[in-house]
Parts: structure tokens; C-alpha cells; sequence
């Protein structure tokens, strides 16, 4: 639910840069960088993530940041949303940082299909979880939004509609596992639909709420969306909202990973 993909239309400061961009970038930090940590084994990878702790400030810092700014910082009056509009810190940059969890999954999940790895299905899932917890909060705080700027919290916008059912393909995704007793085939299968999923969120949530008439900006209802956003408002969105929810994903990503690993060492032990 971004209000538009291009960062350089959108914003008016780095011309070119898209918000994607940005997001394959926290991508790249999050699944090739494992900060220096690359060249080790999947399980060592989590604990040397999780033993660095400047990351895990920086997250603290930029969620402070984005909070302090979203409920007290400067934002341009605009007819319609009015003080609505520091939803965008929140809103918006937790989609984002959905997209980021869902793409480093169905990675894993590629990965796991390509050289079955138990634990990159450990990943795939996590990641996955993760996802599905922003994107429902996104839904959440997308709808408080349209209650105070289309008139009601529901309305059956196409866009409210394709993030609903974009959701819906991932928690079948998790019944689907839960209902596969064979841990091997459980992975394998779950990796099928993992990619499924993910190929599902273009359609429903990118592609086909700007083909038809939406009150959600980039439909064809005419709604400009925040393509002149003011630069404070920029500021905090890009530097410090999507990467702070995102880091904070990825935080608690680690931290799943770390005990799912952790308890299956256990009982194989055992």
C-alpha cells in the first residue's frame, strides 16, 4: 500500500532511486552482508547476527525517531488527510518492510528447493511469519486511515480488497505446512507455495488496484497520492521508518530463527 513507487517523483529528492530500491538494498544487508558474517554456516550466521548489538541500536534509535516525528513533528496541512498524513510513517513503511521479509523468504525457499537445507526452511518460515505480521498490520492502520479519509474503515477499495486476499494466500500458506506431518516433505512443499504466494502479492496488491478505480493513491480514481511530499516528511519516512520497522522485523526474525534451531537441536539430541 505505498503511496507511489517512485521515490524520485514522490519525494523530489533523489531522482531515480525508487522506494524498491530501497528495500532490496535492506534486502541485501539482511541476506548476503549477514554483516561480515556471510561465510559461515546458516545456524552460525543467526548467532553472530544476533551477538552484534550496534544494528539493534540503530533499530531502537530509528523507531524512536520515527515515533517522535509521527506524533510530534511538523507536517503539512492537506485538505482531506490533515494530521492523518503522519500515518505514512507507520502505514506505509511497514508494507515496505513486508515486502522486504516476503522476498528474503521466497528466497529461502528457492534456496531450500535448490540444495534441501533444513535450515533454510527454518528461514523461509520465519521470514514468512514475520511478513505476514507486518502485512496485517499494515491492513490495520490502513484501515484506521481510510476511516478518517474515505468516510469509513471499510470499503471495499480494490486495494483494501487485494491486500486482504494477499494475506489470506499466506496464512493458508501456514496452514498448509501445519497440515503436512512429514517434516521433508513439509519443507518442499511449503517452498512450492512459498514462491505461489509471493508471485500472488504482485497481482493483488501492485498491479490490479491501479488498473480499476480506487479511493487508495495510484488507482485510477485520480488521487495524486503524496506526490509532492514534503521533504521533512521525506526525511523521516525514508531514513527513518522504513528501515527502523524493517530492522526490527528482522530482529525478531532472528530471534524465531535462533530458537526454532535451538529446539530441534534439542530434540535430536534428545
Amino acid at each position: 500500500m505505498c503511496c507511489r513507487g517512485d521515490l524520485g517523483g514522490c519525494l523530489g529528492l533523489w531522482p531515480g532511486w525508487t522506494s524498491c530500491s530501497w528495500c532490496w538494498l535492506l534486502y541485501f544487508f539482511l541476506f548476503y552482508g549477514r554483516i561480515s558474517g556471510y561465510s559461515l554456516p546458516l545456524p552460525l550466521q543467526e548467532e553472530f547476527m544476533l551477538r552484534q548489538t550496534w544494528w539493534k541500536i540503530l533499530c531502537v534509535l530509528l523507531l524512536a525517531y520515527t515515533v517522535i516525528a509521527g506524533f510530534l513533528g511538523a507536517v503539512p496541512a492537506k485538505p482531506i488527510v490533515n494530521e492523518t498524513i503522519r500515518n505514512l510513517y507507520f502505514h506505509v513503511a511497514m508494507w515496505m518492510a513486508m515486502m522486504v521479509f516476503l522476498s528474503v523468504s521466497v528466497v529461502y525457499a528457492i534456496l531450500y528447493l535448490r540444495k534441501p537445507n533444513h535450515a533454510y526452511d527454518v528461514y523461509s518460515l520465519e521470514y514468512a511469519k514475520v511478513g505476514i505480521v507486518f502485512g496485517t498490520l499494515g491492513i490495520i492502520t490502513g484501515s484506521e486511515w481510510a476511516g478518517f479519509t474515505w468516510g469509513a474503515f471499510w470499503s471495499n477499495d480494490p486495494k483494501q480488497l487485494g491486500a486482504v486476499i494477499a494475506m489470506l494466500i499466506y496464512y493458508a500458506y501456514l496452514v498448509f505446512r501445519n497440515g503436512i506431518p512429514d517434516i521433508d516433505k513439509r519443507a518442499r512443499l511449503g517452498a512450492v507455495y512459498n514462491i505461489f504466494a509471493f508471485a500472488m502479492l504482485f497481482p493483488t496488491i501492485w498491479i490490479l488496484p491501479r488498473m480499476v478505480e480506487s479511493l487508495h493513491p495510484g488507482g485510477m480514481g485520480g488521487n495524486p497520492a503524496f506526490n509532492d511530499l514534503d521533504p521533512r516528511m521525506a526525511m523521516v519516512w525514508v531514513c527513518g521508518a522504513i528501515p527502523g520497522w524493517t530492522l526490527l522485523g528482522v530482529w525478531i526474525a532472528t530471534l524465531r530463527i535462533r530458537l526454532a534451531l535451538l529446539t530441534e537441536k534439542k530434540y535430536s539430541n534428545s
